[in-house]
């Protein structure tokens, strides 16, 4: 928090009720793991990463991963199949920051939104493996006959030489890196191997649990977020952030996403950068 012009640390144990009450919102989504290498490609079905805003219809209503609900004009829920999907709202490659806004007004623009895409890449809760999934994914959006409402694109590919020239493919193109899923797995909620992402530098969520002062040409804004990974572990996150991100930080007990090139012997992150906060969506 900000006291005197100074930042200084704050427990994590002063995380906002909103945030607490967020958490309990969660909806039960697969969630992807960093590629892991010597796996054989065969077994997986591979598709782009679309650099989007993650939200779950389950029927009903239209939510963020964090539970939250998102406002969507009349036209648009009225159009969804009345069962769950998995998708990601998308405006198009490097359009994130565009993307983000339109869909977090709490009285949605009805121009905007119908610029987006709901692109579906998975069915929760459904049976069968992920490869009759994305068969059925098909037909659903084929029975919605809706534009806005797409099937994200799903291919098998030969070998890891392939894979790595897809890879180099789509990011040359503005992408943000690859999915991999392997095709006969069964739909599971969680983190999971059997969901996996593979990009240039990947990619992590963290909780922010501290603020460290800046120094220098800092003083008075942020320096560093102390940052606490899913297993426990801290470490400071203190690259990436604009100037007005250092005076408007992230929020104590919000998530924030940020890339990395590799890891310590440890397990922790090395030479990380912040990306985004992803506390809302």
């Amino acid at each position: 928090m900000l006291l005197g012009g100074m930042f200084l640390p704050v427990s994590a144990s002063v995380a906002s009720t909103e945030v607490l009450h967020q958490q309990a919102m969660l909806p039960a989504l697969m969630m992807a793991k960093a590629w892991q290498e010597g796996q054989d490609i065969g077994h997986f079905l591979v598709s782009e990463k679309l650099d989007g805003v993650r939200a779950y219809w389950d029927g009903q209503r239209l939510r963020f991963r964090s539970g939250r609900p998102i406002a969507a004009p009349d036209w648009f829920i009225k159009g969804l199949p009345k069962m769950a999907l998995d998708g990601e709202l998308w405006l198009g490659r490097g359009r994130f920051d565009a993307l983000s806004g339109m869909v977090r007004k709490n009285v949605p623009v009805d121009a905007e939104w119908r610029e987006l895409r709901y692109m579906i890449f998975d069915l929760p809760g459904a049976t069968g493996s992920f490869a009759d999934r994305a068969a059925h994914i098909l037909t659903v959006v084929e029975q919605a006959n809706q534009p806005w409402l797409q099937a994200v694109a799903q291919q098998q590919v030969a070998n890891k030489t392939a894979l790595q020239a897809l890879l180099k493919q789509t990011v040359q193109a503005g992408g943000e890196g690859l999915v991999l899923h392997r095709a006969n797995a069964l739909w599971s909620p969680g983190r999971s191997d059997a969901l996996q992402k593979l990009k240039p530098m990947p990619d992590e969520d963290a909780r922010v649990v501290a603020h460290l002062p800046g120094k220098g040409r800092h003083v008075g804004r942020l320096g560093a977020l102390i940052l606490e990974l899913p297993n426990g572990q801290r470490f400071a996150l203190g690259t990436g952030f604009t100037d007005e991100q250092r005076s408007a930080p992230p929020l104590i007990g919000s998530i924030v996403t940020y890339r990395y090139r590799d890891r310590t012997s440890n397990g922790l992150p090395r030479f990380a950068s912040f990306l985004r906060i992803r506390g809302q969506e």
